[in-house]
């Protein structure tokens, strides 16, 4: 049954791999995308913010076609739609945006037309789409998140995350393609550098896991992408290294960024030495960055009422509380 009045759903931002999870390891921040989709006569789209200028307002849009993927996938035909979009979470910048844009979609598509397609299925498409499965998972199921895809089918584990645990993202005024970050990295790396990262991801998560935030900041460190990305963001080395004696717990490129995160514990008094350490690196280089205080969200997405939040003009105008 195809719902006439349409959906709207929520979905959380994704930093992903946390140092040495490459790949493999994804947390949702409490940074959202908002998205409604309706049927309609001829397809038309509302894209509200900065963070959506220069998208395509056509078919060949990405969430268009996810919806779409989702309809052939249930043999339903829904093949004009009007979209509306809002999203807080910038283009470009290790925050996830593309997954959440394709969460979204899927999870919308699959609200309108009754639910035929469950969410491990609508988990396989994602990262089928995304090509791994980390920020997909995080932005669709909340929390951390560690999984696997054998190019067919994804896995995944949730861990809730400890409850004190914060997250400072400094997110530099320049944008870096997923594509020209990976071209970054080398074909082949030694046994050590492999077995390095597979014992930090490991201890990782069972830090995570256990609430073991004194384990973080050594669990944290990578060998197989963050040296070979450092050209491209200057001053993250120097941060990666030292803002534990700042404060953080743990740091790390957010996804292929060049957003730098640091993971905090909220019961330590440091944040705003660690932020300004952050911004004082990044400007040495000459880069100017935004800080913001994140949050893990602990849930994934989500439909949204119409009585929850009234219009995208309300969240735009910052009258609905995310």
């Amino acid at each position: 049954m195809i719902r006439r009045e349409g959906v709207r759903v929520k979905v959380p931002a994704s930093t992903a791999n946390l140092g040495p999870g490459f790949d493999t390891l994804g947390m949702a921040l409490n940074l959202y995308a908002w998205l409604e989709i309706k049927p309609a006569d001829a397809t038309v789209f509302h894209l509200y913010g900065d963070n959506l200028d220069g998208l395509p307002k056509d078919k060949s849009n990405l969430i268009y076609k996810v919806a779409q993927s989702v309809f052939t996938a249930a043999g339903i035909a829904v093949p004009e739609l009007e979209i509306s979009m809002y999203s807080d979470i910038p283009l470009t910048r290790g925050l996830g945006s593309s997954a959440s844009a394709i969460v979204g979609a899927l999870y919308a598509a699959n609200l309108l037309i009754g639910s035929p397609l469950t969410r491990e299925q609508l988990f396989d498409m994602a990262t089928a789409l995304e090509h791994h499965p980390d920020n997909v998972g995080a932005s669709l199921y909340g929390g951390i998140i560690t999984a696997v895809w054998d190019g067919v089918r994804a896995t995944a584990l949730r861990i809730e995350p400890p409850e004190e645990l914060d997250v400072l993202v400094a997110i530099p005024d320049f944008q870096l393609s997923t594509t020209a970050a990976r071209e970054a990295l080398p074909k082949q790396v030694s046994l050590g550098d492999a077995v390095y990262n597979v014992s930090r991801a490991s201890l990782l998560t069972g830090a995570l896991a256990s609430g073991r935030l004194d384990l973080v900041a050594e669990a944290m460190r990578d060998r197989l992408h963050q040296p070979y990305r450092a050209a491209l963001v200057p001053g993250m080395a120097r941060i990666l290294e030292e803002a534990p004696r700042h404060g953080a717990i743990g740091a790390a490129l957010s996804g292929a960024g060049p957003t730098i995160l640091a993971l905090t514990n909220r019961n330590n008094r440091q944040g705003e030495e660690l932020r300004n350490f952050l911004l004082e690196v990044l400007q040495s280089e000459g880069i100017s960055a935004t800080t913001l205080w994140l949050k893990p969200c602990t849930h994934g997405a989500a439909e949204i009422t119409m009585e929850q939040e009234r219009s995208f003009l309300d969240i735009v105008k910052g009258e609905v509380t995310a």
